[in-house]
């Protein structure tokens, strides 16, 4: 029962409640302010290009770079890029303006691009000891596999 009176206070929209809730919204929008001009866009077509995304994202204001990721075997479009302007100021205007827009009709999704995340260091050689002349591994394994 005290659920269910929760639960219709907080859909109600109890004015102290609410008035918490609509404060740390509110804080939420203020702190989401760009930080760099750079936007990631995602739930892009197989079939856009380059070209496509600078068409559809210039009139945001002038843009630096505008690139599709593509797999390095098949060439394709992995189905999300980025967008680069010129001032944070067109970037947040692209953001507003695009997100959850169609595009080659898929609707894409802009939000703000995240720094790259360092990639751990490659593993270290194998030792000459495990290999032989030749290249190839030496099996270490004892007894019979069948």
């Amino acid at each position: 029962m005290a659920f269910a009176s929760t639960f219709r206070r907080v859909l109600g929209g109890s004015s102290s409640t609410s008035s918490v809730l609509h404060s740390q919204f509110t804080a939420l929008r203020r702190n989401s302010t760009l930080v760099t001009p750079k936007l990631f866009v995602s739930g892009l077509s197989r079939l856009t290009s380059d070209e496509k995304l600078t068409e559809a994202f210039s009139p945001f204001g002038q843009l630096v770079e505008a690139k599709v990721i593509v797999d390095r075997v098949s060439g394709r479009s992995k189905g999300f890029g980025f967008v680069t302007y010129a001032t944070i100021e067109e970037a947040e205007q692209a953001q507003k303006g695009m997100n959850a827009k169609f595009l080659d009709g898929w609707v894409i999704f802009v939000d703000p691009a995240k720094p790259r995340e360092p990639r751990p260091p490659p593993p270290p050689p194998q030792s000459q000891s495990e290999s032989s002349e030749s290249g190839f591994r030496i099996n270490k394994t004892i007894g019979w596999c069948g």
